[in-house]
């Protein structure tokens, strides 16, 4: 089991990689359900009220995705303070920053989660007897687009922290130099979603659609290969 004392206490370079990896690849399975598969099954584009009739028929899902939402948050806590362990030795500064951006991120994503929370209250019957409100639908319907702005305001520091962490594997001498440009690449991405989604909001297309592979590969990496610790 992980003890994620290790983190703060280890001073073994291998383990400290090969934990990073395990963190960074446990987000995965939590991101796409709680923040990918959820959400994309229950919304209709263009349609608010079957999107709510499928929240509202599927609540204990959105509940799980929810939840999976929130322990994404708490994994990146874990793995930034890994990763810094992991580069800081690299460049200090640099390190900093990254552990600085990722941790921006993580209240905007889980203060977000609230958008997701105020449409099951909202649509709770008992809710609205005891209330004033006349349109849930049209409350319901601005709270799930205030979710989706939020998760592109959390984006900007998705993108961000990876760029000074791809600079560090770059000029680190223990991890292969493709793995901190893929890094770079991803992170950059993630800021281009953002533009565009604010200049053409109307699009669909995403260039962290083509760009997370280093996302991927990185924790398999350090996972497998761990470290060079000879260099």
């Amino acid at each position: 089991m992980l003890n994620f004392k290790t983190i703060f206490e280890n001073n073994d370079p291998q383990r400290t990689a090969k934990t990073a990896g395990f963190l960074y690849l446990m987000l995965f399975p939590l991101g796409i359900f709680g923040i990918m598969y959820v959400p994309m099954m229950l919304m209709v584009q263009g349609d608010i009220e079957a999107s709510l009739l499928n929240i509202l028929a599927n609540e204990f899902t959105v509940r799980l995705s929810i939840l999976a939402s929130f322990a994404v948050q708490l994994v990146n806590i874990f793995l930034v303070l890994s990763l810094y362990k992991l580069l800081s030795p690299v460049n200090q500064y640099l390190a900093t920053l990254m552990v600085v951006f990722n941790l921006l991120a993580v209240p905007i994503a889980m203060l977000n989660e609230l958008n997701h929370i105020a449409v099951l209250i909202i649509n709770n019957s008992d809710f609205i007897s005891l209330t004033l409100l006349e349109n849930p639908k049209a409350f319901s319907a601005l709270f799930l687009e205030l979710h989706e702005q939020g998760i592109f305001i959390a984006q900007i520091f998705w993108g961000l922290w990876l760029i000074p962490m791809g600079i560090l594997i770059f000029k680190s001498k223990f991890l292969p130099k493709f793995l901190g440009i893929l890094m770079i690449v991803g992170g950059f991405g993630y800021i281009l979603d953002v533009i565009l989604m604010f200049v053409v909001p109307e699009t669909e297309f995403l260039f962290s659609g083509f760009t997370f592979i280093g996302e991927l590969l990185l924790p398999l990496w350090l996972v497998i290969k761990g470290v060079n610790v000879e260099d």
